[in-house]
């Protein structure tokens, strides 16, 4: 009886130190890492819920590299627009001036020169590259949105343009297309502003040409061009509007995450410093306690 009652007594103090020792382990680990789960079988039902929180955490740091790439695209689309304005701008001044039958053969070569430099610019503009290399007003495709053979300008990009997605099953279009923009009617004929420019460049360099009647009929096809171009500014600046309210509901819910994942799995260092020192405190003295109680023999008990 003695043995197995010395066995038993053995076996508890080890057990009961053990404990101890691991629940002063697991809070200084909960003070140095901030962590109050060191592992899922310290609550199940948060450890769960801390994992599906993570995996809203990921997803949502895709959704917001997604909208950040849609925005700097519309960004750079939307400087492009500005730019194929000014372009029109310039161009309707220039057919404007073109139109007075009484400029001279020189005059309409200066007008005819800078209506090509515009061109060449309007050429630059519209095969702009975002910041993976692609063009803007390119579609889908990944290289140039116009090419140029001879004198003539060709759309070589793809028809429609590919959504992102930025979140809460939201899509938003980066860009347009080319004939999105520079494409229209003229006179119930579909052209594009790189053919009006060219046309009219043309007739002014031709001294058979009717180059005042050509500049007024350009007039009617520059203004379609510039309602293509600010509309679609108008759209643009709607996407960025989207965008920038879904970053911003993206913000709140993540912060709603960050409190949630705060409150369910992180430990609170006075609480857990308390909580420390008690079983310290508890430890030390079942420490001295084994000790003293393991030290006393049979004759000690009798005595």
């Amino acid at each position: 009886m003695i043995n197995l009652s010395t066995s038993s007594f053995y076996d508890r103090s080890t057990q009961q130190l053990g404990s101890l020792r691991e629940q002063a382990n697991k809070l200084q680990d909960q003070i140095a890492t901030g962590d109050r789960l060191t592992r899922s079988s310290d609550d199940p039902v948060a450890a769960a819920r801390l994992r599906t929180l993570d995996r809203s955490e990921r997803l949502s740091g895709i959704d917001q590299r997604n909208s950040d790439a849609a925005m700097s695209d519309l960004k750079l689309a939307d400087t492009a627009l500005s730019t194929m304005v000014n372009i029109i701008t310039r161009a309707k001044e220039l057919a404007l001036s073109a139109a007075n039958e009484a400029q001279g053969t020189e005059q309409r070569a200066l007008l005819s020169a800078e209506l090509d430099t515009l061109r060449e610019s309007l050429m630059s503009v519209a095969n702009s590259r975002n910041a993976m290399g692609h063009a803007l007003f390119g579609g889908q495709a990944s290289g140039m949105a116009y090419e140029l053979s001879g004198t003539t300008v060709t759309y070589i990009g793809t028809a429609t343009t590919g959504a992102i997605d930025i979140g809460e099953g939201q899509k938003v279009t980066p860009a347009f297309t080319g004939p999105q923009v520079l494409s229209f009617d003229q006179g119930g004929t579909s052209t594009d502003l790189f053919a009006l420019l060219g046309n009219l460049s043309a007739a002014l360099q031709d001294p058979t040409a009717d180059a005042s009647t050509v500049a007024q009929s350009s007039l009617d096809g520059l203004d379609s061009a510039f309602d293509k171009v600010t509309t679609a500014q108008t759209i643009t600046g709607a996407r960025m509007g989207w965008i920038e309210m879904m970053d911003t509901r993206r913000q709140a819910v993540g912060d709603q995450v960050t409190q949630e994942k705060a409150d369910i799995g992180s430990a609170d260092p006075a609480t857990a410093m308390v909580h420390l020192q008690e079983t310290l405190t508890v430890l030390e003295a079942s420490q001295a306690s084994f000790i003293k109680l393991a030290g006393l023999s049979l004759f000690d008990l009798i005595r």
